[in-house]
Formats: C-alpha cells, structure tokens, sequence
C-alpha cells in the first residue's frame, strides 16, 4: 500500500513511523512537514495528503499535528475521508472495526517511537471487516444529503 504521511511540524517520530511503515511492506508518500522539513499550515497539509487519499493516490494516510485534533478536522471535510484521532492501540483497532476509518491521525506532542508502534500494528493489523458497515453507509447518507 501507498500511505499518505502527513504533518504541520517536523517531529523525530515521524521517521520511526517512515521506518515502521516500510518495515511492514508499504511505501511512504510524505507531505506537509513530512517533505519539506519546515512547519507547514496544517489545514493545507491535511488537505493535499486527504486529496491523494480520496483520488487512490495513496491507500491511506496517517496525519499528524501538535494535538492531532486539528488535521483530524481538516482531513475529514475531504469526501471520503474517515480521519481517525487516536491515542492508543485499541482506539485505532476500533476505528478500523467501526468507523472503516481510512486516515490515522496522531499527536505529534504525546507519541512515543514504542506507542507509535503498537497504533500502527493495531492500525495495519485490524481488517474493518462488516461490524462497522452499517455505520459507514449511514454516514455516506448523511453526506449525499448535506452536499451543497
């Protein structure tokens, strides 16, 4: 898989997620901060990263910023995005399982390398499976209706 790899700040952790990524067999495509190595706005990092999500330039995108809050947003007003804030391993398998989430988003301020580890083999080693089908397709609805 391609995966989108994202942040508004330049943060160590980010390679140990690089590393951790090409270990389990994908590639990574850097954006914001990720590429360039400079403090990038996070709404336009997030947004670039989310399009090549959306377009199937990449597969799926880990996004990160200070809280992790704010690229969450940003990433989900792209249409078929399901950004994910998670903290710990269980709330990324979950987010897998209920929310077919497609985007992980971390706390560039709280991430450890070892946590960073454990969300990403939750993340890369929980299938969305059908408990969360139903979920995502009212979700989807709820879109198609609110759509301008």
């Amino acid at each position: 898989m391609r995966i989108a790899l994202c942040s508004d700040e330049p943060y160590p952790v980010h390679q140990i997620i690089a590393d951790e990524v090409k270990r389990r067999g994908h590639e990574v495509v850097p954006f914001g901060a990720v590429a360039s190595a400079h403090d990038e706005p996070w709404a336009e990092a997030a947004e670039q990263a989310a399009l090549a999500v959306r377009r199937g330039e990449c597969d799926e995108g880990i996004f990160l910023c200070w809280t992790g809050t704010g690229i969450s947003i940003a990433a989900n007003k792209v249409e078929g995005i399901r950004a994910a804030l998670c903290a710990d391993p269980p709330t990324a398998a979950g987010a897998r399982v209920w929310n077919h989430a497609n985007v992980l988003c971390l706390s560039n301020r709280t991430l450890s390398g070892d946590v960073a580890k454990e969300i990403l083999a939750a993340w890369f080693d929980t299938p969305p499976g059908d408990k969360g089908s139903a979920g995502v397709a009212r979700l989807a609805d709820v879109e198609r209706r609110h759509r301008k």
